[in-house]
C-alpha cells in the first residue's frame, strides 16, 4: 500500500494542482527577483555609458539585450511547442542513426513499451518519461513508433542555447577588453608624437635614404631580397611578437592624416582608433543568423566516432592565423610600395592607404572573420561547459580526454592571440583603407551633421522649401554651430577629410 501511494505521488509530482502554493510562489518570486536584478544592472550600466558619452558601447549593450530577448523567445517557443514536438512520431529505426553516443544495446519497441508501462528502465529504477510526456509517448507507441524528442532532451537543449549565448557575449567582451587594454598602451606613442609636432607638422625638407627609416628596415630587406614566400612567412611570424611597433604606428598614423586629415597634423589618431573599435564591438557581440546556421551544422555532425568538435576547433585557429598574417602583410606591402618607388625621400615617410591591400577590396571582411572566429571559439567552450554541467566529465558525449585537452588548449590560444595581437592589428590596419569611418567625428557631431544632412536631402527631394522649414533653418544652423564649437578640433578634422574622401 505504501509503495502504491509513493508511486501515485511520483505520478502527480509534476502537476501544478498538486504542488503546494508556497513552493509555486517561492519559485516564481525567485525567478522574478533574479530577472529584475539583471534588468536593473543592465539599465544602470546603460545610464553610466550614456553619461560618459560612450554611445558605441551603449549600442553594444542594446545588442546584448536583443540577444537575451531572442534567447528568451527561443526558450518560449521550445516550451510552447514541446507538446507538438513530442507528438511527432518517427519509426524506431530512425532514432538509431547518427547518435552522439554509441548504444550498448538497441531498445526495441517491445522493451520501450514495457519500460513505459512500468515507468522504469529494466530494474534500475530510473524513470523513462515524465508525466507530461507520457501521453505523447503512448500516442506514438500506439502507432508502433517513438516520439521525436523527449522532454528531458528539450530541457537540455534549453540549457545549451542559454550557455552558448552567455559564453559568446562573455568571451567577446573579454576579447574587446584585453584588446582595448593593449591598444591603450599605444597612447604613450600618440602623446610622444603630439609633443614633437610643431607648426604645420611637416618634417624638415631634408633628403633621407629609405633604408634609414626604421619602418623600412623592419619591413623591407631590399629589392629582390624578399620573395613572395619569405614576405608572407615573415608576416606570419611577426603576429606572434611585436605585431605593431612604434615605427609602424607613427608611419600609418601619418599616412592616414596625410590622406584624410591633411589640414590637421595634430589629429588624435589613437582616440579615433578607440572610437572605431568601440563601434565595431556592436557587430562582434551579436549572434547573426548565419552563425546559428553553423550551430545547427555542428550539432548535426556530432556523431559518435567522428570527433567533430576536435576537428572544428582547428577552423577558428586557422582563420585567426590567416587574418593575422594578412594584416601584418598589409603593413609590409605599405613599406614595399614606398621602398620600391623611392631610393630617397624628402621630408616625412608617407604611406598610401588603399582598399586594394584587403581581400576583395573590402576591409569589412576582416571584422566578419573575427566575428566568426570569436563565435566559433565561444561555441567550443560553451559545448564543453554544457556537457560538463549536464552529463558530467565521464560522459561518452564529452569524447576521449586525448581530444578534450587539445581542444581546450587551442581555445585558450585563440582567445589570447586574438585579444593581444589580431584585434590590435585590426584596429590600426583597417584604417589603411581608402575611406575613413564616421567615428572620426564625436557622437554629438555625427548626430548633428547626419540629422542636418537628412533634412537637406528631404528638402531637395521635395523640390521646394516650405516657409516653415525656412524658418527652422536659421535655428538649425545655430544649433549645429553650437555642436561645432563644443568639438572644434573634431570638426576641423572632418572638414579636411571630407575634401579627400567619403565617409564609409
Amino acid at each position: 500500500m505504501a509503495e502504491e501511494g509513493a508511486a501515485a505521488a511520483a505520478g502527480v509530482e509534476m502537476k501544478v494542482e498538486f504542488t503546494p502554493t508556497w513552493i509555486v510562489a517561492a519559485i516564481c518570486s525567485l525567478i522574478v527577483v533574479i530577472s529584475l536584478v539583471v534588468e536593473r544592472l543592465l539599465h544602470r550600466l546603460g545610464k553610466v555609458l550614456k553619461r560618459k558619452n560612450q554611445k558605441p558601447l551603449f549600442d553594444a549593450l542594446q545588442k546584448v539585450k536583443e540577444e537575451l530577448m531572442l534567447l528568451g523567445f527561443i526558450s518560449l517557443l521550445l516550451t510552447v511547442f514541446q507538446g507538438v514536438i513530442q507528438g511527432i512520431c518517427i519509426p524506431e529505426g530512425w532514432s538509431l542513426h547518427m547518435l552522439p553516443c554509441k548504444k550498448e544495446e538497441s531498445i526495441t519497441k517491445a522493451h520501450f513499451q514495457t519500460a513505459f508501462s512500468a515507468g522504469h528502465f529494466g530494474g534500475g529504477g530510473r524513470r523513462l518519461l515524465s508525466v507530461g510526456g507520457s501521453g505523447a509517448a503512448a500516442h506514438c507507441l500506439s502507432k508502433g513508433k517513438v516520439p521525436l524528442m523527449s522532454l528531458e532532451a528539450i530541457h537540455q537543449l534549453h540549457i545549451f542555447i542559454f550557455i552558448l549565448a552567455v559564453t559568446h557575449v562573455a568571451f567577446s567582451a573579454l576579447t574587446m577588453l584585453l584588446g582595448g587594454a593593449k591598444i591603450r598602451q599605444w597612447k604613450q606613442w600618440e602623446d610622444s608624437i603630439q609633443k614633437e609636432i610643431t607648426g604645420d607638422g611637416a618634417a624638415p625638407k631634408q633628403v633621407t635614404h629609405v633604408n634609414q627609416f626604421q619602418f623600412i628596415r623592419d619591413r623591407f630587406n631590399g629589392i629582390g631580397a624578399d620573395s613572395v614566400f619569405t614576405s608572407w612567412l615573415h608576416s606570419f611570424v611577426k603576429q606572434f611578437y611585436g605585431s605593431v611597433t612604434k615605427s609602424d604606428y607613427s608611419t600609418m598614423r601619418l599616412g592616414f592624416i596625410t590622406t584624410h586629415c591633411q589640414g590637421n597634423p595634430k589629429f588624435n589618431f589613437h582616440k579615433y582608433m578607440i572610437r572605431t573599435l568601440e563601434a565595431d564591438f556592436k557587430k562582434v557581440v551579436g549572434i547573426s543568423w548565419y552563425l546559428w546556421v553553423f550551430v545547427f551544422i555542428f550539432l548535426l555532425l556530432n556523431v559518435n566516432g567522428w570527433h567533430t568538435y576536435f576537428w572544428i576547433s582547428f577552423i577558428p585557429l586557422i582563420l585567426l592565423l590567416a587574418v593575422g598574417t594578412k594584416l601584418e602583410h598589409i603593413i609590409t606591402q605599405l613599406a614595399h610600395e614606398v621602398a620600391e618607388k623611392h631610393s630617397a625621400i624628402q621630408g616625412d615617410l608617407v604611406v598610401k592607404p588603399s582598399d586594394d591591400h584587403f581581400w576583395f577590396r573590402r576591409p569589412r571582411i576582416v571584422l566578419n572573420l573575427i566575428h566568426f572566429i570569436l563565435f566559433q571559439n565561444a561555441f567550443e567552450f560553451a559545448f564543453f561547459f554544457w556537457i560538463l554541467t549536464t552529463f558530467g566529465f565521464d560522459s561518452c558525449i564529452m569524447d576521449q580526454i586525448g581530444f578534450i585537452i587539445p581542444r581546450l588548449v587551442i581555445g585558450v590560444v585563440i582567445q589570447l592571440l586574438c585579444s593581444y595581437s589580431t584585434l590590435p592589428l585590426y584596429a590600426i590596419v583597417t584604417q589603411m583603407g581608402s575611406y575613413f569611418k564616421k567615428a572620426i567625428f564625436d557622437e554629438h557631431v555625427q548626430e548633428g551633421l547626419m540629422d542636418w544632412a537628412q533634412k537637406v536631402k528631404r528638402r531637395k527631394g521635395n523640390g521646394f522649401v516650405r516657409s516653415s522649414q525656412g524658418q527652422d533653418e536659421p535655428s538649425r544652423k545655430i544649433e549645429l554651430q553650437k555642436l561645432v564649437h563644443q568639438t572644434q578640433s573634431d570638426l576641423e578634422e572632418g572638414r579636411s577629410a571630407a575634401t579627400s574622401a567619403n565617409v564609409s
